[in-house]
């Protein structure tokens, strides 16, 4: 099929504005007739799940923890990003616009990012009005932080905890829906297949996850807020329960999938102890705000430190790398997340890595304790302040910015963060690719739309760091309560939407038949025998460095898994009962499918781009050449003109970008 974009005609700055001046309403006495099903309730899913039930929809909300507080939006920790220019210091709606899509290697599409760069604005307001305690500065005024990748402080906070408090802000105005009736919550359920009546989403088949019935669930349309798939690494930072099964369900009935092959690879995350891990924990990328990061200059000093002679504060100044301040010294170590990621790995291929698995760099507070120590020293009139004072009085200003992210490191490690410098190292953290989206967020399936990191559209190859949380809200808030309501304007007179039709029967007897096999196959293997496989094969030949023929290994041993997977997992217990072993069989075979799609866009991408390095490319003779040695190429330097925006060659449009602009230094 082609695919049509939808996006509106017209200079960019007025898309949107234009766009809502011309699309169908529905008037609220017809929103009353009609139901809306949302599947998800992190900031994405519970955000548009509020907004459509205040404008009058019947909402059913799907997640399938045991509560929306449990949604994954709750780890994010360092802000969320918008143009307000509350520091003065340069920002505006076109900066926002112009570092997202800088930012993501010119691979996002441009009308939606700049549709994003908009309403970044309103979904302060619009948390301030709820309650969100964001953290202010000493006259009351709201503050900002940096975050990677750009020249000005946009980033709002509350303390390390930002996703927290904002999910507490939409799930109160979810409250507020349910206790109206307006929307009737589903906890602990789980969306398995979505129903397609003539030709339209019309609703999903869900199963309790507590008494394991499937249930059928009809609607005019469907939203899918369902967050990412890193847990196809198997490790990663999101939460173990985090999945693709929504997602994919949608794909494999015809939703297009975009981009799959473009992961974020966070820079600061805890690096792993083990083969026995069952999951990697991310450390704020706020901290690189006050943190500078090292690694020995010397191999004798890294030797040094895993044998333990030598303590990382033993060293000098002269004997360190602070290796981005010395690559990218107008950035310095707020260099966008893939290539601070990319620069880490680097040095640890290397060898210099700090730990004793060799995978870790330093991330060193001394020199913003001291540089705030001073300050607060003449703040309080102390002349003459020892250097233990000047250190103990910047502590206390970092424990106020920091001081939960500090604890949870030390909690983890077993090492004080005030007194050693922290070990931080790249991991999966985001995924920028997803179901694909027209402007309407609408997939290639009419009444089915997908929102916030379950999509492809904002990011490219690469999200700036504080910006899901933008796009989450603003998808939930401000983008879809418009657009969705231009489809509906065709269903005020449809009526119920009956759930005894063939298509619903169809569809809940392929999910039965999906699950007996699981509780009745005699395997050999657990779940997790073969999400672990799976993940080592991504991280290995997937992950930050790439090159053809590893990506054909992948793709062939992705799909040997696969097939042993079916012929020998075993699923213990029943399913007409809490049975978390089959959830996850489900959603790890999803995973297995969609790895498998993964390597094999990877591999028609003779490219680097975001985290991802790729080795070599094959030239016409069939003689593999590198790229570049111990150099990443992304859009920042990268000669060529930017490839396809996605899977299925939807070309991007540059006329509001200055594409030659690629270099940090």
């Amino acid at each position: 099929m082609a695919l049509d974009s939808k996006v509106p005609q017209g200079p960019i700055k007025d898309k949107w504005t234009d766009y809502k001046n011309h699309i169908n309403l529905v008037n609220p006495a017809n929103k009353r007739n009609i139901d809306v099903i949302v599947v998800g309730t992190g900031l994405a899913g519970g955000s548009a799940a509020a907004t459509l039930a205040e404008l009058g929809y019947n909402v059913k909300a799907f997640a399938y923890q045991d509560s929306p507080r449990r949604a994954h939006s709750i780890a994010a920790q360092g802000g969320i990003n918008a143009a307000k220019n509350y520091q003065g210091d340069g920002d505006s709606t076109y900066r926002l616009f112009y570092d997202t899509v800088k930012g993501g290697d010119y691979r996002s599409r441009e009308a939606n990012v700049y549709r994003l760069a908009e309403v970044s604005a309103n979904i302060i307001d619009q948390c301030v009005a709820q309650g969100v305690p964001f953290a202010r500065d000493y006259g009351g005024l709201l503050d900002n932080r940096s975050f990677g990748g750009v020249l000005v402080s946009r980033t709002f906070y509350a303390k390390g905890q930002t996703g927290q408090q904002l999910l507490l802000g939409a799930y109160s105005a979810m409250n507020r829906q349910i206790a109206r009736g307006k929307i009737e919550m589903f906890n602990r359920h789980e969306m398995l297949d979505v129903v397609i009546v003539d030709g339209k989403a019309r609703g999903i088949i869900a199963r309790n996850l507590i008494t394991g019935e499937i249930e059928r669930h009809s609607a005019h349309a469907v939203v899918i807020g369902s967050g990412g798939y890193g847990n196809v690494y198997f490790l990663s930072t999101n939460a173990m329960g985090s999945n693709a099964t929504a997602a994919w369900k949608i794909h494999k009935k015809g939703a297009y999938f975009a981009n799959p092959c473009y992961t974020q690879i966070h820079p600061t995350c805890i690096p792993r102890s083990g083969d026995y891990q069952s999951k990697l924990t991310l450390m704020s990328e706020s901290l690189r705000n006050d943190g500078r990061i090292w690694v020995p200059k010397n191999l004798e000093d890294v030797k040094a430190i895993k044998e333990g002679t030598k303590k990382p504060k033993d060293l000098t100044e002269d004997q360190r790398d602070y290796f981005l301040e010395r690559r990218y010294p107008a950035f310095g170590n707020l260099v966008p997340r893939d290539v601070a990621s990319r620069a880490a790995k680097e040095r640890c291929d290397a060898g210099y890595g700090v730990n004793a698995t060799g995978e870790a760099v330093y991330l060193d507070f001394a020199a913003a304790f001291e540089r705030y120590g001073k300050v607060q020293a003449k703040i309080h009139n102390i002349s003459n302040p020892s250097a233990a004072k000047i250190k103990e009085l910047g502590q206390e200003i970092v424990k106020e910015k920091y001081g939960n992210l500090f604890q949870m490191y030390e909690k983890i490690i077993d090492q004080n963060p005030y007194e050693t410098p922290m070990m931080i190292y790249p991991a999966v953290h985001y995924t920028m690719g997803g179901i694909w989206v027209d402007y309407n967020l609408m997939t290639t399936i009419p009444g089915c739309y997908c929102i916030g990191e379950a999509n492809f559209s904002d990011h490219g190859a690469n999200r700036l760091g504080a910006s899901a949380l933008m796009q989450g809200l603003a998808d939930g808030y401000f983008v879809l309560p418009y657009t969705i309501g231009d489809y509906l304007a065709d269903d005020i007179r449809t009526g119920k939407i009956s759930t005894e039709s063939p298509e619903f029967e169809a569809a809940e007897k392929d999910v039965i038949s999906k699950i007996e096999f699981f509780i009745n196959n005699k395997g050999t293997h657990s779940v997790d025998y073969y999400h672990k496989k799976l993940g080592k094969i991504m991280w290995d030949k997937c992950g930050m460095s790439r090159n053809a023929e590893g990506l054909k290994e992948a793709i062939e041993d992705i799909s040997a898994l696969r097939k042993d997977f079916w012929k020998n997992v075993s699923v213990p217990g029943g399913d007409k009962e809490y049975n978390e072993e089959l959830a996850k069989a489900g959603r790890v075979a999803d995973f297995l499918e969609l790895g498998e799609l993964f390597a094999k866009d990877a591999l028609v991408r003779e490219e680097s781009a975001g985290g991802h390095f790729r080795e070599e490319h094959q030239t016409e003779d069939g003689e593999a050449k590198r790229i570049k040695e111990f150099q990443f190429v992304s859009a920042w330097e990268y000669k060529g003109e930017p490839k396809d925006a996605i899977l299925h060659k939807e070309p991007l449009e540059y006329e509001n970008i200055e594409v030659k602009e690629r270099s940090y230094k």
